[in-house]
């Protein structure tokens, strides 16, 4: 435990190291996590409910004569986008690595007699052949992969796709950092987010200039273990957005502030990309 705790002021670590243990489904954060997807006031594991109405009624009329489309939801957590989606028309695929999300959404799935198809899964191990008409990932998740999963997940997408099929998915924009901070906090809690167990909590930020990365670091310790958390994220501009996506069989066909379709400026914390399959 001491020599965890040495590295992690030491040195930073390298850049999308992952985590000590398995972060989203971890059996109590996974409760946290599901706690605050259903929070419907405030930004945390999803966004405020009517930011999602509005992204859902873009979404909706963007793609245009969603009944009977086929939507392929990435990282759908408690089915919140999902259901909204399929109350407009669409036959929704929702695909999360949180078991006890998943099961939340098939069980409100099953009580509100909506015929949604959830799988607990790790979207970069899916296999679909070429039957969605629309694949959304939303709240930047795409970043938080490394490079290298990244263009395993786009391979899977372009994979899942019928030919001119749509993807949509948001990321951080470079005025993200201007809200970014690199800190170093110590907190102690009886009982919390990270651990139902007293513990210390350990918070480091830090930008990695070169390749315009960002790392929320968490160091948890309790009476007898020490377990560090790295939560990644990729800063692009419009145009390393658009190369990377393109790079891996899509084309660009428009691009928004966010994911509620504002019109572009560059000067949100996010954007928007919508891309077809070549």
């Amino acid at each position: 435990m001491n020599r965890a705790i040495i590295d992690f002021f030491r040195e930073d670590p390298p850049l999308y190291e992952k985590s000590s243990k398995p972060f989203w489904d971890d059996e109590h954060i996974s409760m946290s996590m599901l706690a605050a997807h259903l929070d419907r006031n405030h930004d945390g594991a999803s966004r405020k409910l009517t930011t999602i109405q509005k992204s859902v009624s873009w979404i909706c009329g963007y793609c245009q004569d969603v009944k009977n489309k086929r939507l392929l939801d990435l990282g759908c957590g408690a089915g919140i986008y999902a259901e909204l989606l399929y109350d407009q028309g669409f036959s929704v695929t929702g695909i999360d690595f949180s078991k006890r999300s998943v099961i939340y959404a098939q069980n409100h799935a099953k009580e509100t007699n909506r015929k949604i198809d959830y799988h607990y899964q790790n979207y970069l191990e899916m296999n679909h052949d070429h039957k969605f008409d629309v694949a959304i990932l939303v709240y930047c998740d795409f970043g938080v992969l490394s490079p290298q999963d990244r263009i395993i997940l786009l391979r899977k997408i372009h994979h899942a796709l019928k030919k001119g099929g749509i993807l949509i998915l948001d990321v951080f924009n470079t005025p993200y950092l201007n809200s970014f901070q690199e800190i170093q906090t110590v907190k102690y809690e009886k009982t919390g987010f990270w651990s139902p167990r007293p513990h210390v909590v350990i918070q480091k930020n830090k930008f990695y200039d070169r390749t315009a990365n960002t790392l929320e670091q968490y160091l948890v310790i309790t009476g007898d273990c020490c377990e560090f958390f790295n939560i990644w994220n990729q800063i692009y501009s419009k145009t390393s957005f658009a190369e990377e996506i393109r790079n891996q069989g899509f084309e660009m066909l428009d691009i928004f502030d966010n994911i509620c379709g504002k019109p572009f400026t560059g000067l949100e914390e996010s954007m928007c990309g919508v891309f077809t399959k070549k």
